[in-house]
């Protein structure tokens, strides 16, 4: 048997994942052309800071980001690497107490401050309910994480129009998953004046049938979904033991594993 764990959703070689922090004000001119687009992110918020000057209100939150991730970011966006340990437990417990009750889910992940991040905060997270983390080491790649908490992006957004198109010209392998995930901060389009980039990175990129949009947390429930498939010796049938339907290829053709099912893939 020719069996590979290699699709996403729907059958699909290709996933796209868009990640901005700080919840400022201008998330909601481009939560809006997202939604056009049918482009998913994940907006990693400072439960501190909300209702200040310049950034969204909680009052909000469950309504602009419906159909997004809303993820952690430290209630007030410290240096986490610098402070006790007892301050990065208060900044991420507090985050996540503040930001769930704005949206009635688990708050399950978070993008680091200033990208900065040592041994100590990393091996942290899993006791604070963290299941992965977002850096600002872009690699300028289509690679899935080889570590949740350390998920080093594909690209900032300055760089989102060439490697989109890259993206959309490489061919699909038959071995390989690509995810295309860019970062920034929707500020940034407001301060450099180019809202029409992300518009035309939207309308490149959104919409499209060969290409998997989610949300970061999205992505981390369906590969460990992927990687919990339990087969027989044989490799001719397959349960999925997860709540999540996945896709596998079999002899290069893909083929649905349907949610807490086994399915006969083979004779």
């Amino acid at each position: 048997m020719n069996v590979q764990l290699n699709l996403f959703p729907g059958g699909v070689s290709k996933a796209m994942t868009l990640s901005y922090d700080d919840g400022r004000e201008h998330d909601r001119q481009l939560v809006e052309i997202m939604n056009r687009y049918g482009i998913k992110g994940s907006f990693h918020l400072n439960s501190g800071f909300l209702g200040k000057d310049r950034y969204v209100t909680a009052d909000e939150v469950s309504n602009l980001y419906k159909g997004h991730e809303v993820s952690a970011h430290t209630s007030t966006h410290p240096f986490l690497e610098i402070i006790p340990r007892e301050g990065v437990v208060m900044q991420l417990l507090e985050d996540r107490k503040q930001l769930e009750k704005l949206v009635g889910y688990p708050i399950r992940g978070m993008s680091y401050p200033y990208g900065t991040y040592n041994d100590n905060v990393l091996a942290m997270l899993p006791g604070l309910g963290i299941e992965y983390s977002r850096t600002t080491r872009s690699h300028g790649t289509f690679e899935l994480p080889t570590k949740w908490t350390e998920w080093h992006p594909t690209c900032h957004h300055r760089d989102m129009l060439k490697l989109g198109k890259d993206f959309l010209d490489k061919k699909a392998s038959n071995s390989s998953m690509q995810l295309l995930y860019v970062w920034g901060h929707s500020y940034e389009f407001n301060d450099n004046n180019n809202w029409e980039d992300i518009e035309h990175f939207c309308d490149l990129m959104g919409n499209r049938q060969d290409i998997w949009y989610a949300t970061n947390i999205e992505i981390v429930d369906y590969i460990r979904a992927l990687k919990e498939l339990r087969f027989t010796v044989s490799q001719t049938s397959v349960y999925n033991p997860s709540a999540i339907d996945v896709w596998i290829s079999v002899h290069g053709e893909p083929c649905k594993v349907s949610a807490g099912h086994t399915a006969t893939i083979g004779e």
